[in-house]
């Protein structure tokens, strides 16, 4: 099933994959990982390097457009650790795309907010159109 077609029927869950990969129940290359949010290798790549950075805790934090005053520390966290990661990826020195899908139309496919961080090679644009 290819993603947009994930992104159509997809729903929130109350345990999301990325909850279960937080609690080590399911496996991933984990790249970072602080008290508060983790970063690993996406498990189907669309460029050399690409990673995705997740809060542990959702907190309700399912969607971009769910966030709030009570989201934003978590948001700069998030952002933070997506630049640092990159640049022990090696990808600050030529650059990279930071991508948050939020909703169908967005092609989400996981109701836990995550960032895509996707770089390594030259990219096109504009992107998913």
């Amino acid at each position: 099933m290819d993603e947009q077609a994930k992104a159509q029927t997809a729903q929130a869950e109350e345990v999301t994959i990325f909850d279960k990969i937080v609690a080590k129940e399911i496996p991933a290359t984990i790249i970072f990982e602080d008290d508060s949010c983790m970063a690993f290798r996406d498990v189907n790549p669309v460029a050399k390097v690409h990673f995705l950075v997740i809060p542990k805790d959702r907190k309700g934090l399912t969607q971009l457009c769910k966030a709030d005053e009570t989201h934003e520390a978590m948001l700069g966290h998030l952002m933070v650790v997506a630049a640092k990661v990159a640049k022990q990826e090696g990808l600050d020195e030529t650059g990279y795309r930071v991508v948050i899908n939020d909703g169908k139309d967005g092609c989400q496919s996981v109701y836990h907010l995550h960032i895509h961080v996707i770089g390594g090679q030259l990219l096109s644009w504009p992107p998913g159109v």
